[in-house]
């Protein structure tokens, strides 16, 4: 069992990141944290899409030496998701950034329970 999880170490090390930001976003009150598990369980994702898309001994598929043979390079498009995946994370993290300094200026504090808390008073 263990050769089997150091063979594939890449793709066990992005399970355990999953569990925990997972976890940190589960478990967390406060947004900041919630955010910064948000991005773990993302990075875990492009570690584990990147480390599926290698293989051994292939190279990046641009075309050199007249090598015109499919299986002498790796396939592109997990490395595509990963950028554009990374391009889409980032851009969510900043929003919720943004969206967390307005909340922390309405309410002063970051804790989500008590900012439900006073959003259903200020229902009321």
């Amino acid at each position: 069992m263990w050769q089997l999880l150091y063979e594939n170490l890449e793709q066990t090390v992005s399970v355990i990141l999953f569990v925990i930001g997972f976890s940190i976003l589960l478990l967390q009150r406060n947004l900041i944290r919630k955010i910064i598990g948000l991005n773990i369980m993302d990075t875990s994702v492009y570690l584990f899409l990147a480390s599926m898309g290698y293989i051994q001994g292939r190279k990046a598929p641009i075309v050199t030496d007249g090598v015109l043979e499919v299986t002498a390079y790796i396939n592109p498009v997990p490395t595509g998701l990963v950028l554009t995946g990374i391009v889409v994370s980032v851009s969510f993290t900043a929003i919720m950034l943004a969206l967390t300094i307005r909340l922390y200026r309405r309410y002063h504090t970051l804790d989500i329970d008590e900012i439900a808390l006073l959003a259903r008073g200020e229902d009321a």
